[in-house]
């Protein structure tokens, strides 16, 4: 059998890479593409921090978003910056709003749920507030289960009582291995896996986290997109 001459080699090596780049490059327009049918879930939308930068909420609702959750405060004491616009621009677009709370391990619950009520204004049309439960990279604690689980209980019942709603849990895989919060607190669950139904969680979910690369006229690059189980 002949050896490759090293030109061969170099031209199979640009070839793959070159098969490779299309491949990824349609898995990308895919994924900014892909959404779940909208005859098994009618009801569709995204959820939005800051990071998002400025929206034009009108062209969201015309791409298809029925819903928006926007996230409000993290931990005791951090608001995101653009909550009030973005609570203010979803009103006037149309589009049914929720606020969404990302809890940190390194902050007491009470602190935190002052910090959301102070944020969040009572709205009897607003949907159910969201408490947002996953590991983050600026908080490395890891209490007890049954500490967090108390916490966390706490947690829900200011919140609860200044909404007058009950609370949505989202949480991640990794964050319900670890603690269980599904079984312990019953509650409605907002669960996370890209592209597939979440299979984790003591019940089933009310919202699926299902794309975390949709692009949709109205915001510049990438957004979470979410189904309501009908």
């Amino acid at each position: 059998m002949a050896a490759r001459t090293p030109a061969l080699l170099i031209k199979q090596i640009i070839s793959t890479l070159a098969m490779l780049t299309i491949i990824a490059v349609l898995l990308w327009i895919f994924a900014a593409r892909w959404a779940p049918s909208r005859a098994t879930y009618p009801l569709q939308g995204i959820d939005v921090s800051a990071s998002q930068g400025e929206i034009d909420w009108r062209k969201l609702r015309a791409g298809g978003a029925d819903f928006a959750y926007i996230k409000a405060s993290e931990g005791a004491d951090i608001r995101d910056t653009q909550f009030a616009e973005n609570w203010q621009a979803t009103r006037e677009a149309g589009l049914r709003r929720g606020a969404i709370h990302t809890f940190t391990l390194c902050h007491l619950a009470r602190d935190q749920a002052t910090n959301l009520i102070a944020t969040v204004p009572r709205e009897p049309n607003m949907l159910p507030a969201v408490l947002s439960l996953e590991f983050m990279s600026n908080c490395t604690a890891r209490p007890d289960q049954k500490v967090l689980l108390n916490e966390i209980a706490l947690f829900i019942e200011m919140v609860e009582a200044h909404t007058g709603k009950a609370m949505i849990i989202y949480t991640t895989k990794d964050f319900e291995d670890a603690y269980q919060v599904s079984s312990a607190i019953n509650r409605s669950l907002w669960l996370r896996r890209m592209f597939l139904k979440p299979s984790y969680g003591s019940h089933p979910w009310v919202i699926w986290q299902a794309n975390n690369q949709r692009r949709i006229d109205g915001i510049t690059g990438p957004v979470n997109w979410n189904v309501l189980q009908p």
